[in-house]
């Protein structure tokens, strides 16, 4: 199947879609009560827009159509809105909008959603629109009073200034006067140098109350009545219950009920440990059906058998076939096993369900997903569900899923009280939304020290045929095929194709960094290798590529010179690069890793040179690197979902490892000072790490990994190359 030669998910998403499901944004003149939905109450306040509320006194409430979960997202958003609106920073406090596509929909889906790495650059210009707007009108209310042109009045720090009678007011003043004045049609933004608040170090708006106890996740959620759920779900995806036996778990005290679902059991208890002692000592008989045959081998046989297959075409440029049949040619497979989410706050929703409402407390990416599905669930309206949202202690996709929140609404209609359902640490690892195993093929030929041909075919689930069904077009999952259709590279004769792939019984969504995820380090890998078939540096193999990239070319030449890179090293320790231009950001990384004689791995230094436009927050970005290093280094050193007999074998954190404090490299992080739009960070660090460590482990050892995570037992055997 043919596709244009520049189908990727920037393309897709920014035009190729916009006619077909994705709203425009379009900036509300005054914001809409949705009740009972809706609590944002405007009565008494200037609200211009669905994001801006100011009181008589000048509190500044500023609505996020975006969700906190540890991504600094709140303070970055506010900072936007408020740099425009000229608003006090110290009086500014968020508020997160509720379920509203309409109003909050994110621009470049059109959806509630938060991910993507996209909440600024999706934001960027229509909340300083907003911003500017509001800012105008509170100037013509006060000109008005003054009698004055507003031309001559400024604004600056929450007032209202006429320079000439030295008159002003405070926004609080102005606030019922300028909810009558009619907005500008097209107001005008500021000039980055006139920036007074974006680019500055703000400290986070959350970090106060996370710091002394008051912040709410949604785990934190308390109701008078409140009930406990634990619950646990067919080992096997795809088993039902056949039978259950709950004599002795309602004789364990402060045990209330126990609920029977289609594919899962859940105990209700005064408190979490009724509960949980409750659901240990029920006997469940689970229909496990044809999957419990399943295993890890069955899934990678079945991946590889279909990465053999031509795949649809997603971009074609020059003549490949020629191209790979000059030169010395070079041929490897990568592969990405599957990855758990893990997040730090286990998975949760408290939910009560009345015969006319349903109100639920949690913390999600996608607020409109989760009133509409817990709509369905409780056999409701969807003007009729009330989604409170919470602070996120931890995401990373899985809370792009609504599944927790179903189950949830399905037990809580089984009582009339408020229930919190509460998955422990190892129902949430052994029935997560996985990141897809992932095969990754590469034909590539040199010619004088250069990549004349490159021919890249990603084989993998279609996470967006699921999630966004009108996203998935021609064949191509545009998430599969990020990073690789965008390759950063000079090559004349490049082809890409993508292999629809479902592991057998095993769910899969997006995890932190998504698509780019295994791109990026089949990309990056593939040409270390090459590199070293050219018989040349790595850094300045790439460098002679990137002559067409002047952003990329920079940030390597920073990362060279701040790494150290070309100074002598020790045995076994090596050096690896990786570039990368992720969520229109571009990031150049090395990674200084030492190898010893038993395969173990230590992580010496990580420096890190990034691009992203302009920096709302530096320390932000600086932050998210730093994290996003580390999450995705974790995942190369020992990452891995694996199945047996329909199973997940991993359980909790004893055999699904995190990297501990001590195992932590040196990080540093570079933000380059620049003009151009901001670009997305959350997710970019995250698939910069694998690939240049496993490029520091062939420069140490002279192994080729091409699989992750790590195996030591090859470098156990590997020698200094």
């Amino acid at each position: 199947m043919n596709a244009p030669d520049n189908l990727s998910r920037r393309a897709l998403l920014t035009g190729g879609l916009a006619g077909g499901f994705l709203l425009a944004f379009h900036l509300p003149l005054r914001a809409a009560p949705n009740e009972p939905v809706q609590k944002d109450a405007t009565d008494g306040k200037f609200a211009p827009n669905a994001f801006i509320r100011i009181d008589e006194t000048g509190r500044t409430v500023l609505m996020m159509p975006q969700v906190e979960m540890g991504q600094g997202t709140y303070t970055s958003i506010s900072a936007v809105i408020a740099e425009e609106l000229d608003a006090d920073w110290s009086k500014v406090e968020v508020q997160h909008a509720p379920p509203d596509d309409k109003l909050y929909g994110n621009p470049t889906f059109g959806l509630q959603v938060t991910g993507n790495s996209n909440s600024i650059r999706a934001w960027w210009l229509p909340l300083r629109k907003a911003g500017a707007t509001a800012r105008a009108m509170l100037v013509q209310a006060a000109a008005s009073q003054w009698d004055v042109e507003p031309a001559s009045c400024t604004a600056s720090r929450g007032e209202v200034a006429h320079a000439a009678s030295g008159r002003k007011l405070r926004y609080g003043e102005l606030a019922l006067a300028a909810q009558s004045q009619t907005p500008p049609k097209d107001v005008a933004v500021k000039d980055p140098k006139d920036f007074v608040l974006i680019g500055q170090p703000l400290k986070r708006l959350d970090t106060p109350d996370k710091v002394n106890g008051k912040a709410l996740y949604g785990i934190d959620a308390i109701l008078p009545d409140m009930k406990i759920a634990a619950i646990a779900n067919c080992p096997v995806f795809g088993g039902k219950v056949a039978k259950v036996d709950d004599s002795a778990a309602m004789k364990v005290a402060g045990v209330r009920k126990v609920v029977v679902l289609d594919d899962a059991v859940a105990v209700i208890g005064d408190h979490m440990w009724a509960a949980k002692k409750g659901l240990e000592a029920l006997k469940i008989e689970w229909n496990e059906g044809p999957n419990a045959k399943i295993s890890t081998k069955d899934i990678w046989d079945d991946l590889r058998k279909a990465s053999e297959k031509d795949g649809a075409v997603a971009k074609s440029t020059g003549d490949i076939a020629n191209a790979l049949a000059a030169g010395d040619r070079f041929e490897a497979a990568y592969e990405l096993p599957f990855l758990a989410h893990a997040s730090m706050e286990p998975i949760n929703a408290t939910v009560h369900v009345r015969p006319d409402a349903c109100e639920i407390w949690t913390g999600t990416q996608i607020m409109t997903r989760v009133q509409s599905e817990a709509a369905k669930a409780a056999g409701l309206p969807v003007d009729k569900v009330i989604v409170n949202q919470h602070l996120l202690g931890g995401g990373f996709g899985r809370k792009l899923e609504p599944d927790m929140v179903v189950a949830a609404v399905k037990i809580a209609k089984q009582v009339d009280y408020p229930v919190k359902v509460i998955w422990t640490r190892e129902e949430d690892i052994q029935h997560d939304v996985y990141r897809p195993v992932y095969r990754d093929q590469i034909t590539a030929s040199l010619v004088d020290g250069k990549v004349l041909g490159w021919k890249y075919k990603v084989a993998g689930s279609a996470i967006l045929a699921r999630w966004l069904p009108p996203a998935f077009q021609q064949g191509i999952d545009i998430d599969a095929i990020d990073a690789a259709v965008d390759a950063p590279y000079d090559f004349a004769n490049f082809h890409v194709e993508y292999v629809r792939a479902e592991p057998l019984s095993i769910p899969t969504g997006f995890w932190r960094g998504v698509g780019p995820n295994n791109n990026v380090f089949a990309v990056e890998c593939a040409m270390d290798e090459l590199a070293r078939k050219a018989g040349k540096d790595p850094i300045e193999f790439r460098k002679s590529m990137l002559t067409k990239n002047p952003r990329m070319l920079a940030v390597l030449n920073q990362v060279a010179e701040k790494s150290g890179w070309g100074q002598p090293l020790p045995a076994r320790v090596g050096r690896g690069v990786c570039v990368q231009p992720s969520f229109a950001s571009f990031i150049a990384t090395v990674v200084e890793a030492e190898i010893d004689d038993i395969g173990e791995i230590v992580l010496r230094r990580v420096t890190s040179v990034v691009d992203t436009g302009i920096a709302v927050n530096p320390d932000t970005v600086k932050a998210q690197i730093e994290g996003g290093l580390i999450f995705g280094l974790t995942a190369a050193l020992y990452g891995e979902i694996t199945i047996d007999k329909g199973r997940v074998q991993q359980s909790n954190f004893h055999d699904y490892r995190m990297m501990r404090i001590n195992e932590t490299p040196k990080v540093e992080v570079t933000v380059v000072k620049s003009g151009e739009a901001p670009g997305g960070i959350g997710e970019a660090g995250v698939n910069a790490g694998p690939p240049a460590l496993r490029n520091a482990i062939l420069a140490a050892t002279g192994v080729a990994l091409r699989r992750l995570p790590v195996d030591r037992k090859l470098l156990a055997a590997g020698r200094k190359a």
